[in-house]
């Protein structure tokens, strides 16, 4: 039973809040001012306060920014007769999980309890988060990862597609990473966002005078990756002329700078797009010869709906990393089910964003779904899990992802299984546990 510590300089309020509190399953202190309450919360044993920003001696401002300053802080949740812009922006700015006009009736107090003590879903955390881990244990992306491996060593030239987000930069970071040119440098030129006549310059290099406004030698991105990697991403934004020049640098392994003379390099191509390149060939868009030069090995990363085993681990990731070594916040049960229905166009990039954002603006150590009403559901998405215990609500987060799975997969049960990335016979098992059709 959570205990929670009134502090309010008005007696019968702090009655009727210990009442309240005491029908709803909690057990309520209380604390007629500041020094009082400071004092209660050292003892220990307080897991929430309510807390009034007006009291005489210490006002609840300076309270809440000395209880936040405690390595054991209780989540506090500021509760004020005259709201105003101000306290309600220093109270947030603290660390207050609500800041609240009086009087809150039952409904609302049941409602803040609920967001300071959500059910928290299991999930291991890593004890160091790396911004370059490859996170994800489904079967689709055990596959990248098992082609990670063995293009590592080797120089042939790869060609990752997917759709926006879904991690080419970081898989084309890991091949460079584990492989024997790892100690080298790893270039990344984005081909969508300079300007084709300033990119021939960025790839190939210029030497001073070369045109107007070249006032000094450039080596370019082909010189400065050198016995390394060169990740062209979104290489199907490049113009038909310079993908001209590119091939035949790919060809040749020679570079010559505008202006300048012919230069080897030593460089393992790597190159993404979020484009349909064979549709873009069709179309007069992008050159054969170039499209099958880049494409020896072809990788295609799966989009995040694709993944959904893999959406809450990579959400817990990012919580950890987005907590730069400190303690992450984690993800209730109705947070994950959120989570799971949220369709994800932004792919990994929309989960880290949006991971980003909670772990700066909720306000206490576990998520909660609504600290995820950003986030646009469909109209299919999973009720709220944090009815009934901690091991109810796992078994039906854990039916809602297998229903979902096996309408993506069109009821292929095989399709389904290698989206939950798990065993088909477990998800046997587990269609028999739950009665699923």
């Amino acid at each position: 039973m959570p205990t929670v510590l009134i502090v309010d300089d008005d007696a019968a309020l702090r009655d009727g809040l210990a009442e309240t509190l005491a029908d709803l399953g909690h057990r309520a202190e209380q604390a007629a001012d500041g020094a009082e309450a400071l004092a209660r919360v050292a003892q220990g044993g307080i897991d929430a306060v309510l807390l009034d920003l007006r009291m005489p001696g210490i006002d609840g401002i300076e309270v809440l920014r000395r209880l936040r300053a405690r390595p054991d802080a209780p989540p506090v949740a500021v509760l004020t007769a005259v709201p105003t812009a101000s306290n309600t922006i220093e109270a947030m700015r603290l660390g207050a999980v609500d800041h609240l006009a009086k009087p809150i009736g039952r409904d609302d107090l049941a409602a803040l309890l609920a967001r300071m003590f959500p059910v928290a879903a299991p999930a291991a955390t890593p004890a160091a988060a790396d911004a370059e881990d490859i996170v994800g244990g489904s079967a689709a992306m055990r596959q990248v990862q098992k082609a990670i491996g063995m293009l590592a060593d080797s120089d042939a030239t790869v060609l990752l597609t997917g759709e926006t987000g879904t991690g080419k930069e970081v898989v084309a970071r890991a091949i460079h990473r584990h492989g024997r040119r790892a100690k080298r440098p790893f270039v990344a030129i984005n081909c969508a966002a300079i300007p084709g006549e300033l990119l021939e310059s960025q790839l190939f290099g210029h030497v001073r005078g070369a045109f107007t406004g070249a006032v000094a030698d450039r080596a370019g991105s082909f010189r400065e990756a050198d016995g390394g990697t060169l990740f062209l991403d979104e290489i199907g934004d490049m113009d038909l002329g310079l993908q001209a020049k590119l091939l035949r640098v790919l060809q040749e392994r020679v570079v010559t700078p505008l202006g300048g003379k012919p230069v080897a390099v030593d460089v393992r191509i790597l190159a993404a797009t979020h484009r349909d390149l064979e549709r873009a060939v069709r179309e007069g868009k992008f050159r054969e010869d170039l499209y099958w030069r880049l494409g020896v090995v072809p990788l295609a990363l799966p989009p995040l709906r694709e993944r959904l085993a893999d959406i809450v681990p990579l959400a817990e990731h990012f919580l950890a990393l987005a907590a730069g070594g400190d303690a992450p916040k984690r993800l209730s049960a109705a947070a994950a089910s959120r989570l799971l229905a949220h369709a994800w166009p932004g792919n990994v990039r929309e989960l880290r964003n949006a991971m980003e954002r909670v772990a700066v603006l909720a306000r206490r150590p576990v998520i909660g779904a609504d600290d995820l009403d950003f986030l646009h559901a469909p109209a299919d998405a999973a009720p709220d899990w944090l009815d009934g215990d901690l091991p109810t609500a796992i078994a039906r987060l854990e039916a809602a992802m297998i229903r979902r799975a096996l309408a993506a997969a069109q009821g292929n049960r095989a399709e389904a299984a290698r989206r939950l990335g798990i065993h088909r016979q477990l998800l046997y098992e587990k269609l028999k546990r739950y009665e699923i059709e």
